[in-house]
């Protein structure tokens, strides 16, 4: 092979095949380079199931039609995609999966009702026959969505969970059993594993926890001492984590009418606290997840008032429909580096390429972060300049600025 030549990757993964069909699935936003697949063995065996085609149903299929189905934590709408003759309810904390949902639903030639796509903030259905679940990676978020759906499920009600073998634990029986009713587990196919709970309308699991409210520390500028509120699901949801903390510690004062962006605002404490340095700044609060959402505004409205100017929104990052080219004066970003159970920094890159876009001219972008992730030379290479403004032996907080 030429040294020169670079290979052509591989086409990515997207045709899922079900007992309904197969349908070509991506993940949201679509990028080529992307190896991850939108669904996994979970999500096969839940639908093999349902079917009649697995060894735990005994051949026996699940009736769907003219039943009222909900699909809660559907990543990248491959459940909602396969039963979609059915009309099912999704319920998803993910802006993004709700945008891959539509986009796959769109390409499978299924009729698109945006009314049956819920987030986790909104009102569920009133009665729900059939709700299959697929587990998230917060225990909490599965907590507080098995309570407020709860009210819906009936003693026929066929509930039905399912997640990669990793994604299921004896705490996570545990939240079914409390909340709904008596659970067991089936056997693992292929590392996944499916999880069958019989309601019991008769349960009295007391009230829903969430969210929760703590006060944050004394010793971190201008947040310190004020109240934190923390939606199921959220990152860090009993204590501020150490990097937002070192963050805090670093953080820039924003100019009286400067446009500022908590980008992956969590549960907003950054953004929160630079409109208490900066009385007059414009804060925006941007996440993917409605969970987090929901958590900055009551944050920011808990310590500066129902009045104070800000704006909230689930969205991709800062792509064009989100922001103005050219509208913001200063980017706040921790990013995540994990999707699912995958490490990438994927979500990194495209939320630092979006904060440029954003950016005006002078404008600026911190960022925290691992040091070993090495984001200077990803500032560096997008931007052409990076400043470490402050390091610890695991975090750094890191400056680029917009010419």
């Amino acid at each position: 092979m030429n040294p020169q030549t670079t290979p052509a990757a591989t086409p990515p993964d997207t045709s899922f095949t079900t007992p309904w069909g197969a349908f070509a699935l991506t993940r949201f936003p679509e990028d080529p380079r992307e190896r991850l697949r939108a669904w996994d063995a979970a999500d096969e065996y839940l639908l093999r199931h349902l079917a009649g085609e697995a060894d735990s149903a005994a051949g026996t299929a699940t009736e769907l039609a003219g039943r009222t189905v909900a699909v809660l934590g559907d990543r990248w709408g491959a459940l909602t995609t396969a039963l979609a003759e059915y009309r099912p309810v999704q319920i998803t904390d993910s802006h993004l999966g709700r945008r891959a949902t539509l986009a796959n639903l769109a390409r499978a030639g299924a009729a698109v009702d945006e009314s049956r796509l819920l987030t986790t903030r909104d009102t569920p259905p009133e009665r729900i026959d059939v709700l299959l679940v697929r587990v998230p990676k917060s225990l909490a978020l599965l907590e507080d969505q098995l309570y407020r759906l709860a009210p819906a499920v009936h003693e026929g009600t066929v509930v039905i969970g399912t997640g990669m073998v990793t994604e299921i634990h004896t705490s996570t029986l545990r939240l079914f059993e409390r909340i709904l009713g008596p659970t067991r587990t089936s056997l693992a196919a292929r590392k996944a594993r499916l999880v069958f709970c019989t309601p019991d309308r008769a349960l009295d699991p007391g009230p829903n926890p969430w969210p929760h409210r703590y006060a944050l520390p004394q010793d971190i500028g201008p947040a310190s001492g004020r109240t934190v509120v923390n939606h199921a699901g959220t990152f860090c949801a009993d204590r501020l984590d150490i990097g937002t903390r070192f963050l805090l510690a670093h953080l820039p004062v924003p100019a009286p009418g400067a446009r500022v962006v908590d980008l992956g605002c969590g549960n907003g404490v950054v953004g929160t606290a630079a409109a208490l340095a900066g009385p007059g700044a414009e804060l925006v609060f941007v996440d993917e997840s409605h969970q987090a959402v929901a958590s900055a505004e009551e944050t920011f409205r808990a310590n500066l008032g129902p009045d104070a100017p800000a704006e909230f929104l689930a969205a991709d990052a800062l792509a064009r429909d989100v922001v103005a080219p050219g509208s913001v004066d200063l980017v706040l970003n921790n990013p995540p580096f994990h999707s699912h159970q995958a490490t990438t920094d994927a979500t990194a890159w495209r939320m630092f390429t979006g904060a440029k876009r954003a950016l005006r001219p002078g404008g600026e972008l911190w960022v925290v972060g691992n040091r070993h992730l090495g984001y200077h030379v990803k500032l560096r290479r997008l931007f052409g300049n990076c400043q470490l403004v402050a390091g610890n032996p695991k975090f750094v907080v890191l400056r680029a600025v917009k010419r």
